[in-house]
């Protein structure tokens, strides 16, 4: 038998049942995706590929807790994000998990080690230890000389680095990103995604990251495909049907 330790490493981040969501609109119910269940093993750098309006940013959301599903069920790192309340909901996000959105949403009032250091702060770790914090993450990101300057003084890819030292800076269990490169040139969204290739590496975050580029998709570990309402790995549809 095995050990609750042994148990613990065996079971994935993320496991998704019969997922369904679905809108109702003017003319009708809309269904974005219908029964998808898929898993993802610790460590994993996952892509989640499709075309404009398949619902794959809404499948982050659900992930995140950011959203609900119409039926199904999400767990993430053992807990049924559908069993907790919105309070809840919250503290497990800032708890467990990182978010990189497509746009960097840095507060453009605060310097970058202010805006790296906000998750923290939001946790209730005291200023001195989230600015130390922060400093070490823009060291990580290569931005350490930039520590003092407002985003509207940072380049987009710089803005984009911070955006992802946020994200990380709670050392999440958890990583998603939404079209990380998505705002980028293609040599500046390469170096984004390196970078988080590295990061991922080096400090064994699960990763699952949406993504229109085809060629960054084929970088990462594994790569789904929502198409029609349908998750398509490798040609092959998987546990997923319409």
């Amino acid at each position: 038998m095995l050990s609750a330790a042994h148990k613990t490493i065996a079971e994935p981040m993320v496991q998704v049942s019969s997922l369904t969501k679905s809108y109702a609109t003017g003319r009708g119910e809309l269904t974005l995706f219908r029964d998808l269940s898929f898993t993802v093993p610790r460590g994993q750098m996952l892509a989640i590929v499709g075309a404009s309006g398949a619902g794959k940013s809404t499948l982050l959301h659900m992930l995140a807790a950011m959203d609900a599903p119409t039926s199904g069920k999400v767990v993430v790192d053992g807990t049924l994000l559908g069993g907790l309340k919105p309070a809840a909901q919250a503290e497990f996000r800032n708890a467990a998990i990182g978010y990189v959105w497509q746009a960097h949403y840095l507060l453009p009032e605060f310097t970058a080690v202010e805006n790296v250091a906000m998750p923290l702060l939001a946790r209730g770790v005291s200023q001195n230890e989230a600015r130390a914090k922060a400093t070490r993450w823009l060291g990580e990101i290569g931005l350490a000389d930039r520590a003092s300057h407002r985003s509207g003084e940072l380049s987009g890819g710089e803005q984009q680095r911070v955006s992802l030292a946020r994200a990380l800076v709670v050392e999440p269990k958890l990583l998603l990103a939404d079209e990380p490169t998505g705002n980028l040139d293609a040599a500046t969204g390469e170096a984004i995604f390196d970078l988080l290739r590295r990061l991922h590496d080096t400090h064994g975050t699960t990763t699952i990251m949406v993504t229109h580029n085809m060629a960054i998709a084929a970088l990462c570990d594994r790569t789904l495909v929502l198409r029609e309402g349908r998750l398509v790995d490798g040609g092959a549809v998987v546990l997923a049907e319409v």
